[in-house]
Order: structure tokens, then C-alpha cells, then sequence
């Protein structure tokens, strides 16, 4: 069995990033929003992280996708841009994974969602090399 690599290494998270919006994608076209908003979240958060650690951030266990923006603003405050999308894309995770905790969203917001998180993905890779 191979060894594990430390997970500070920020092309993996965004290579993981990419398989989610992949994901989000695949989950539209079949209907399966709630899934699809879930990886939209996963997405958000590895490319946040990615970003983070590529610029000396210590990993966290943390998926609320305003927590890691506020991070990433404090390198690069053209984030703040995306901060409507992490606030409604946060609710994502929690909505999947506790459903007490509200409605699920509609199609629609996801692929608006997906939109604006594709814009950040782009933003993300021009600046990780």
C-alpha cells in the first residue's frame, strides 16, 4: 500500500475539486439536485482550501464555506466577490446531511450556483500553478 502524502498539497485538493464539479454536473442532468448541491459545497470547500494552503494555511476541519472564505479574503480580498455564493452554498452540506435543517434547494439555484462556482474554480486555477 502506497504511503500517504500530507494533506497540504494543493493540487490534489484541486484536482479532488474538479471531480465534484464533475459530479454536479453529472447529478443535473440526471435530476438529482440534492446530491448535485452537495458536491457543489464539496467543490467550493476543496478549492477554498487549495487556495488557502497554497498560500501557507494550516489544513482545518471545516466545511462552512464562509469560515474558509473569510481565510482566503485575508490574502486576497477580491474573494469577497463570492461571498453570497459560500453563505447560500454552506446550507448545501448541512441540508444533505441533516434534513431537519431546511428545504432542499431547487434546480435552479444549484445550476446558478454551479455557475458562479465554476467563475471561482477559474479564479482559483489561474492563481495555483
Amino acid at each position: 500500500m502506497p504511503a500517504r502524502k500530507p494533506a497540504g498539497y494543493p493540487a490534489e485538493w484541486l484536482q479532488k475539486a474538479r471531480q465534484d464539479l464533475r459530479r454536479v454536473s453529472r447529478r443535473l442532468a440526471e435530476n438529482d439536485v440534492e446530491d448535485a448541491a452537495f458536491h457543489l459545497q464539496q467543490a467550493i470547500e476543496k478549492f477554498l482550501k487549495g487556495y488557502l494552503l497554497s498560500h501557507g494555511w494550516s489544513l482545518k476541519k471545516i466545511h462552512d464555506l464562509e469560515a474558509l472564505l473569510d481565510d482566503a479574503i485575508r490574502v486576497s480580498p477580491d474573494l469577497e466577490a463570492y461571498r453570497e455564493l459560500c453563505q447560500q452554498v454552506t446550507g448545501y452540506y448541512f441540508i444533505e446531511r441533516y434534513p431537519a435543517l431546511g428545504v432542499p434547494p431547487t434546480a435552479e439555484e444549484v445550476r446558478s450556483d454551479y455557475r458562479l462556482a465554476q467563475r471561482l474554480a477559474r479564479w482559483v486555477r489561474e492563481r495555483i500553478k
